[in-house]
């Protein structure tokens, strides 16, 4: 078997195998953070939680095919190691800039919920204080 076709199929299984482990681990983690933005609404967290796990692997895995040519051929074990540590390396790298864009969002997207949250009144209005009431006022005129 050729070296270049090695190359390929070690190349495949180690960046499949990896984005497999790095969208399990988010998806594990995520969804502590999308049930917290989502109110404790578990069946929403859930599923925002799976579309986001179908995306990153979308991307992830078609940038692994994209980048699976080898412009050139591997010609004994040296090359193939080569080969591979970039392609690899490349690969990680870009997992890495995935893992932490979903990080991002999910931390704006909590931030967003705490702030929603804030907005509440503690205490619910007991009137209404039409013009020239209430501790804004101007002050009435002297009789």
């Amino acid at each position: 078997m050729d070296l270049t076709v090695v190359a390929y199929v070690i190349y495949l299984l180690i960046s499949v195998a990896l984005t497999v482990w790095v969208a399990r681990t988010l998806s594990r983690n995520g969804k502590v953070f999308l049930a917290d933005v989502l109110h404790g609404n578990e069946k929403l967290a859930d599923a925002v939680n799976h579309l986001l796990v179908v995306g990153f692997y979308l991307v992830n895995l078609g940038f692994v095919t994209l980048y699976l040519k080898n412009s050139d051929g591997v010609a004994d074990a040296r090359e193939l190691f080569e080969a591979l540590s970039v392609k690899v390396g490349v690969v990680l790298l870009v997992l890495g800039v995935m893992h932490l864009g979903n990080v991002y969002v999910l931390n704006k997207i909590r931030r967003r919920g705490l702030m929603e949250r804030e907005q509440i009144p503690p205490v619910a209005p007991q009137g209404w204080a039409g013009p020239g009431q209430g501790p804004w006022a101007a002050p009435a005129p002297r009789a």
